[in-house]
């Protein structure tokens, strides 16, 4: 399989491509991005939704699994008796 020299000179690599075309091309004009939602704010919602998935969480397993009553997940006797519970050997 022989190419001719004129087609070898046709074929372009793409290395080559690549620099004609970051030649043409203009600088990049910087784009300023805006954020919507500043990032201490979403820290703020993370750490909002964990603490509301924690207590939905507790007020399901011992509210409506464990058969006790969904407010007494805010009283410290509760959680003093799972810490009892789990630190038990």
């Amino acid at each position: 399989m022989s190419v001719n020299n004129s087609n070898q000179e046709a074929v372009k690599t793409r290395e080559q491509l690549k620099k004609e075309h970051s030649k043409e091309e203009s600088p990049r004009k910087g784009r300023v991005r805006i954020r919507l939602i500043p990032i201490w704010l979403r820290i703020i919602i993370v750490v909002l939704l964990i603490f509301l998935s924690v207590t939905a969480g507790a007020a399901v397993g011992y509210g409506v699994i464990g058969g006790g009553e969904v407010k007494d997940i805010f009283t410290k006797s509760t959680w003093m008796h799972i810490v009892e519970l789990i630190e038990k050997e």
